[in-house]
C-alpha cells in the first residue's frame, strides 16, 4: 500500500493559469483592446450567485470587463433568449454564458442553442459538444479541461492508462471520457446503471468521480497507486463540503488525489477565463503580438 499520496492543489494549478491569461490579456490592453465576458442569472439561486460572483473576481484579475444580467425568477424562456440574442449580437461581448441551473419553466437545451457557438464559452453546445467528439475544437467544457491542466501540471500522463469516468453527464462525464481518450487513455464510463462497479474502477489507474453522490468511492474501490480525481461537490452529514470521494480512507491508497474543496472547483473558472480567451482570438482573427 502506498502511504504517502501527493495533493493536487487546484488553487496553486489554476493561478497558474490565470496569471498565464493575465499576462496574455494585458498585452491587449496595451493595444486598448478590451475582452469582455457576459454572464446571466436567472432567479436567486444561492449556489448559483457564489459561482457568478467567483466569476466575476476571475474576470477582474485577469483583466476581463464583465457584465452581469440578474434577471428575476419569473423571466420567460422568450425573454432570456431575447437577450442572448442581443449578446450574441454585440461586436463587445466575446463569451456568453447563462448560470445553470434556470427556472423550471424555460428549458436549458433552448437556451444553450441560443447562444452564438464562437461565443459559447461553457461549451454546452451540440456543435461544441460533437467538436469534442472528433478531436477539432475550439473550446472545452470548463470541468473536464480542468481535470486535464491538472493532470498536465503534475506531469501525470494519460497515454495507455487505465481510466474510469463514474457519471455520465453532458458536462462532465461524458466530454471527460473523450479528452482521456484523446490523450490516448483506455477508458471505461460507468454510471449508476453499471454492474460490479468495484470491480471496474479498482482497475484504474486514474479514476474520475463525477456522479454527485458524497462519499460514494470508498477504500474498496481504488488501487493501489491510482490517480484519483474528485468532481463531486456534496455536503456530508454534518452539512461540511466533502466530494464523491471519502478521502479520508481512499487518500492512503493513492498517488495522487484532488481535495474537496480547493481541487477541481478552482480549475473551473481558470479554464473559463482561458475559454474567454479564445472566444476573443476567435472572433479578432489571432492572437496578441
Amino acid at each position: 500500500m502506498i502511504a504517502m499520496y501527493q495533493l493536487m492543489d487546484g488553487k496553486l494549478v489554476s493561478q497558474s493559469v490565470k496569471d498565464r491569461i493575465r499576462d496574455e490579456v494585458a498585452v491587449y490592453r496595451e493595444q486598448g483592446k478590451e475582452i469582455t465576458l457576459a454572464v446571466i442569472i436567472v432567479g436567486d439561486d444561492p449556489a448559483s450567485r457564489v459561482y457568478v460572483n467567483n466569476k466575476k473576481k476571475a474576470c477582474e484579475y485577469v483583466g476581463f470587463r464583465s457584465l452581469e444580467y440578474a434577471l428575476p425568477e419569473s423571466t420567460t424562456q422568450e425573454e432570456l433568449i431575447a437577450l442572448i440574442h442581443e449578446l450574441n449580437g454585440r461586436e463587445d461581448v466575446n463569451g456568453i454564458l447563462c448560470q445553470l441551473p434556470v427556472p423550471k419553466h424555460i428549458d436549458d437545451k433552448a437556451v444553450i442553442a441560443a447562444i452564438d457557438v464562437k461565443k459559447d464559452v461553457d461549451a454546452f453546445s451540440e456543435i461544441n459538444v460533437g467538436k469534442i467528439m472528433i478531436g477539432d475544437y475550439d473550446f472545452l467544457p470548463c470541468t473536464p479541461a480542468g481535470v486535464m491542466e491538472m493532470l498536465k501540471y503534475y506531469q501525470i500522463s494519460v497515454e495507455g492508462k487505465n481510466c474510469v469516468v463514474i457519471g455520465r453527464s453532458n458536462i462532465v462525464g461524458k466530454p471527460m471520457a473523450m479528452l482521456l481518450l484523446h490523450e490516448n487513455g483506455t477508458v471505461v464510463m460507468t454510471h449508476s446503471r453499471t454492474q460490479k462497479l468495484a470491480e471496474l474502477t479498482k482497475n484504474a489507474d486514474i479514476l474520475v468521480a463525477a456522479v454527485g453522490k458524497a462519499k460514494f468511492v470508498t477504500a474498496g474501490m481504488v488501487k493501489d497507486g491510482a490517480v484519483v480525481i474528485d468532481v463531486g461537490m456534496n455536503r456530508d452529514e454534518n452539512g461540511k463540503l466533502c466530494g464523491d470521494v471519502d478521502f479520508n480512507s481512499v487518500a492512503e491508497k493513492c498517488s495522487y488525489i484532488t481535495p474537496v474543496p480547493g481541487g477541481v472547483g478552482p480549475m473551473t473558472i481558470a479554464m473559463l477565463m482561458q475559454n474567454t480567451l479564445k472566444a476573443y482570438e476567435i472572433q479578432n482573427g489571432g492572437t496578441a503580438e
